[in-house]
């Protein structure tokens, strides 16, 4: 294995919008040379908001990659978006990535996003560091911090550094490895330090953290726990790799603090993330399925193996075109190659490679294992598609998007935009898997569908300014769900005559719910299968079912949470009972089971946190219940009170406008995506008459 390959840190940055995930990386780029003036978001002079809405509202709504080098590593960066509208740019982000950078605000702590974020993190196992930063804020409180990710994210979160100083006097950090005081120069960006002597009256608080991180790292650690049974103690040289190796297992988060804004404590977390975060060759081999045999296989990450590569985003850039982002797993991706695409069963030739520097590329010859960089050029793909070697085509898993709370109905300008309007928005769903657009049978209309308010918004900005694509819109409305509440079973009969031509078949189907978050099933009985053996008539089957499902029985909305399963056929004749007759009962034979099967609405239920003075409680409280909230629980942040609730989407256009009349202008909240939940019966109504 390459020496290069230990080298490299795939890392990302994420956190809770605002908690300071731009101006972290931005001092990453400033203090490893990459950049030799640091922008601020509030400035919108950053180098990863580079999109005109970014600069604009001062929020991250892309990801973006960067790469940059510290003491002798190579630093693949990927800086992502806090709102929870753009979720799925963190999803897709730490798919591909070896390790994580959690940054923290000192004064709000684990915030709804942070918990997310976590999850994420957890569902593909990627290690992590937590870096709390924003400790010259009022309110900073390091201590509590570290006590909430111990207990709301159940992590094993160990200090690997102290503050110094908080709020206005922060300072700089205590390096309990190195027992030393590390003080930064404002004067110079932060960019000269001094390495000196722990204050006396910090002295005796530092020495009680070291010995509770020498203990953690014993326990966890038995490469060092006969020389910490010896002496009492370990050496910095031997807490390092211990550290690093409980990192990588997942077993430990160091955290670190500093305040990326005011220049201080970012180059320790450098050093960290190339000391604990893993490289490529210390992550398992990657897990893919063999495209012929169904049969999982493994794909270790070194360029000798065979080509596996993940297509884990689209952009569009205005001078090359779109850019396929890609991560290289196994093998080499090389310019003027061949790669093959186990979806569409194609050869994709590579044009040309290119790493990012956020908006600018650099063109390369090839990218290898362990690489993230993008293609230009590719013909079929996908987010989410394979690029592998023909010889041996295999497949990994595919990023999985959220389901859209949110549509709009959205018209060109003019008709003559009709088109134009149609090949834009297929543009950008082609980029943002969260982007659904379609049309309407029954109106007429086209229908875009996303993540929240603030997600169409930009949707719709991007298609004026970028496409030249200006649309009237309607208001934002809540994309409900349907699903089924009971059992029930149909036989149904196709037959008609269309074009001239008979077409007929009969299908026993049944439908089951299933527990909510499930998804859907469609399931072929091994009768099913005996009876009908043609491959293409049980794909017409199947597709038929998922048009039903996906055009709901109730007010056309997709349906979740249930299970349909085909039984047996009865054909009348092979030349009647044909590809067009199977899809056509299929469809409608769904349908007339699901309908029979108590069909109910599921809507989109919010998780939020709100951040209140104490005397406007009540008034926030009561506002909640007038909006059939239900409050989870409450607790007090140094003079702030949090109200943790869950309440439906519907129920809260127009949120910000209503807590900021209610609190003079003085709370703030954030909310999340939580689940889906069974409509009450007025909202019911309401849907069916609207």
């Amino acid at each position: 294995m390459s020496s290069d390959l230990s080298n490299l840190r795939n890392i990302g940055i994420v956190a809770h919008i605002d908690a300071g995930k731009t101006t972290t990386t931005e001092r990453i780029l400033f203090y490893t040379g990459k950049i030799h003036k640091h922008g601020d978001v509030h400035d919108g002079n950053t180098t990863t908001d580079f999109m005109v809405q970014e600069r604009e509202r001062g929020i991250t709504i892309q990801s973006a990659a960067i790469s940059c080098e510290w003491k002798g590593k190579s630093i693949n960066i990927i800086d992502t978006p806090g709102h929870v509208d753009f979720t799925m740019e963190v999803e897709r982000s730490l798919r591909v990535l070896d390790g994580a950078v959690c940054v923290f605000c000192a004064v709000g702590g684990v915030q709804p996003q942070s918990e997310t974020v976590w999850r994420q993190a957890d569902r593909y196992n990627v290690p992590r560091l937590a870096f709390v930063n924003k400790m010259d804020r009022m309110g900073a409180d390091f201590a509590r911090v570290v006590e909430e990710l111990k207990n709301k994210l159940k992590a094993n979160a160990v200090p690997i550094e102290l503050p110094i100083g908080k709020e206005e006097s922060f300072a700089g950090v205590i390096d309990l490895l190195k027992m030393k005081a590390i003080t930064f120069d404002e004067a110079s960006d932060g960019k000269n330090f001094t390495v000196g002597e722990i204050p006396a009256e910090l002295k005796e608080e530092a020495e009680l953290a070291r010995s509770a991180l020498v203990e953690e790292v014993a326990n966890l650690d038995e490469g060092v726990m006969e020389a910490y049974l010896e002496k009492g103690d370990l050496t910095e040289e031997e807490m390092r790799p211990a550290i690093r190796r409980q990192v990588v297992a997942g077993k430990m988060v160091p955290v670190l603090c500093g305040t990326s804004l005011r220049d201080k404590g970012v180059q320790p977390l450098l050093d960290a993330i190339c000391d604990y975060l893993p490289s490529p060759e210390d992550r398992p081999p990657v897990s893919a399925t063999d495209l012929k045999s169904g049969d999982k296989v493994e794909r270790k990450q070194n360029a000798g193996e065979l080509l596996t590569a993940l297509v884990f985003k689209i952009s569009t850039d205005p001078y090359v075109g779109r850019l396929f982002f890609t991560r290289v797993y196994g093998g080499v991706l090389k310019k003027g190659a061949n790669a093959y695409n186990p979806r569409t069963k194609k050869r994709e030739r590579i044009m040309k490679i290119v790493r990012l520097f956020a908006d600018a590329q650099q063109e390369v010859d090839e990218l290898k294992a362990g690489d993230i960089g993008a293609v230009v050029g590719l013909k079929e793909c996908t987010t989410g598609d394979t690029l592998c070697s023909e010889m041996k085509p295999c497949y990994l898993e595919r990023i999985t998007a959220p389901q859209p709370v949110m549509f709009m109905a959205i018209e060109p300008k003019s008709s003559a935009d009709k088109e134009k309007l149609v090949d834009s928005m297929k543009a950008l769903a082609a980029e943002d898997p969260t982007c659904q657009f379609r049309e309407d049978e029954e109106t007429g209309q086209t229908i875009l569908s996303g993540m929240g308010e603030l997600h169409l918004e930009i949707l719709v900005d991007r298609l004026k300014r970028e496409f030249k694509c200006a649309a009237n819109t309607g208001k934002p409305m809540v994309s409900y769900l349907e699903t089924i509440t009971k059992e029930s079973e149909t036989s149904f009969t196709f037959d008609r005559e269309l074009g001239g031509k008979r077409h007929a078949v009969g299908l026993r189907l049944s439908v089951k719910p299933l527990e909510r978050g499930k998804g859907r099933e469609i399931v072929l009985s091994r009768e099913f299968r005996n009876q009908v053996t043609d491959k293409h008539l049980l794909e017409c089957v199947e597709q038929g079912i998922a048009d039903g499902i996906s055009t709901g029985v109730l007010a056309r909305f997709p349906m979740v949470d249930l299970c349909v399963e085909c039984h047996e056929a009865q054909i009348v004749d092979p030349e009647v009972s044909d590809e067009v007759a199977f899809r056509s009962a299929a469809m409608m034979g769904f349908r007339e089971a699901a309908e029979k099967a108590g069909a109910e609405f599921l809507e989109p239920i919010m998780k939020l946190e709100i951040t209140t003075p104490p005397e406007s409680v009540g008034e926030v409280l009561g506002d909640l219940n007038s909006r059939r909230g239900t409050i989870m629980d409450m607790e007090q942040r140094g003079d702030m009170q949090i109200v943790h609730a869950k309440v439906p989407l519907a129920k809260l256009f127009g949120y910000s406008t209503a807590i900021r009349s209610l609190t003079k202008g003085r709370a703030s909240y954030s909310m999340e995506p939580d689940m889906f939940e069974l409509a009450p019966k007025a909202v019911r109504e309401e849907i069916l008459c609207a």
